[in-house]
């Protein structure tokens, strides 16, 4: 008896109905409808089990061992997120409580099946290794990353702040310019919200240091003021901030190639939601998977507004330095810096003949060869503990 004559499943039924009134025997009534004893049964057991005769999807249920969902799900968070990879992917996803979860190099595979990984994408992901300080707030990097066009014209300068311990992101604010006056009031903010660190890694431009060789910044000043060493990475070095190069790259791969920026209001919206994602979701290699937030905490520093005097030992000789940046020593004047205007410093005779040393606050901050006439150094080194310096090399002088 032809399939096709009737319907389908009518056909079906009807085979069951009369295997089970034991009208002929289960080979007799194969025959007769053309189809195999195993097909047979097939459709008997399943009218049995109250399921439907129709033909059932010959999709499978698994591609190469994985849940169809679970690959969707990989496949569409990739899409949602092109930059993260696939370690990170998987902890995404676990930490978000997904089940059964393939291993890493599955999902990578998953990413790759499904045209998601570059050949370029694959060749950079090489292991580095990295450095970090001990302790949370030992040590803040900070980097305007390259300025960019938003979509009304105007020129967007964000500016990024990480702890290196963490790499927790402090600060990810959309600037109009790269002034100290523009960004003392968000530092302000910032020192307000998650207090003071030890030491302040910057590059040598705008604001932080200075094209010249000769003097402070307005920026390195208010900083010692407030207690906190200002280290300048090497020009043309700047593998120096790695950390913040890295986080650079990732909010350009992650979030600016995909974003259109509209304005100031937009791109203040749109990095508070990247950076809330970078500190509190994203996994980081360098944390074993773990996210920043889970391994910053608040410094016990706290900022204040109120500059307190400063008390220098007995042997040294105060002097108040000019709004030129000028100081006057054995008849000679010295520039310093206009940024110590009406600021006073302190000199003492150093251990080094002919030399005298100048101190700001815990700073030292330079040192004079009255002989030559000319400053043999100009920097501000920490008097006890400075980072940069080993044993007992910095505190002789203090």
């Amino acid at each position: 008896m032809p399939w096709k004559d009737r319907g389908i499943n009518q056909m079906r039924e009807e085979f069951v109905k009369r295997v089970l009134s034991d009208e002929k025997s289960m080979s007799a009534l194969c025959r007769e409808y053309g189809i195999s004893r195993p097909t047979g049964y097939k459709w008997l057991e399943r009218y049995k089990n109250g399921l439907e005769l129709s033909d059932q999807s010959r999709r499978p249920k698994k591609i190469h061992g994985v849940a169809l969902e679970t690959e969707q799900l990989i496949v569409d968070y990739r899409k949602a997120h092109p930059a993260i990879g696939a370690l990170k992917i998987h902890r995404i996803l676990e930490n978000q409580g997904h089940k059964d979860l393939p291993c890493v190099k599955t999902v990578n595979n998953i990413l790759k099946r499904n045209g998601l990984v570059t050949k370029e994408a694959s060749q950079a992901a090489t292991p580095i290794k990295r450095f970090e300080k001990e302790q949370p707030n030992e040590m803040w990097q900070a980097d305007f990353k390259g300025h960019f066009a938003m979509a009304n014209g105007q020129r967007c300068h964000p500016l990024n702040i990480l702890d290196d311990h963490s790499r927790f992101n402090l600060c990810c604010e959309p600037m109009n310019t790269e002034t100290f006056e523009e960004i003392k009031p968000i530092m302000v903010r910032i020192f307000k919200k998650y207090g003071l660190p030890q030491v302040f890694l910057c590059d040598n431009g705008n604001p932080w240091g200075t094209a010249q060789s000769t003097g402070f910044t307005s920026f390195e000043v208010w900083l010692m003021e407030l207690g906190i060493l200002t280290i300048h990475g090497r020009p043309l070095h700047p593998q120096t901030q790695g950390k913040e190069e890295s986080f650079n790259r990732s909010m350009t791969k992650e979030l600016l190639q995909h974003a259109t920026i509209l304005d100031a209001k937009d791109a203040r919206k749109k990095f508070s939601e990247y950076r809330s994602f970078y500190n509190k979701e994203r996994p980081h290699q360098a944390l074993n998977l773990d996210t920043p937030a889970q391994h910053y905490q608040r410094s016990p520093r706290k900022y204040t507004d109120v500059i307190s005097k400063w008390e220098y030992p007995e042997d040294c000789e105060l002097r108040k330095i000019k709004s030129s940046g000028y100081l006057t020593l054995k008849g000679q004047g010295y520039f310093l810096s206009e940024a110590f205007a009406e600021k006073e410093i302190a000199v003492r005779k150093s251990h080094i003949q002919g030399c005298y040393s100048l101190f700001f606050r815990q700073f030292r901050i330079g040192r004079i060869d009255t002989e030559k006439r000319v400053f043999t150094f100009k920097r501000a080194y920490l008097i006890d503990g400075d980072p940069r310096l080993r044993g007992g090399e910095a505190r002789r002088e203090y």
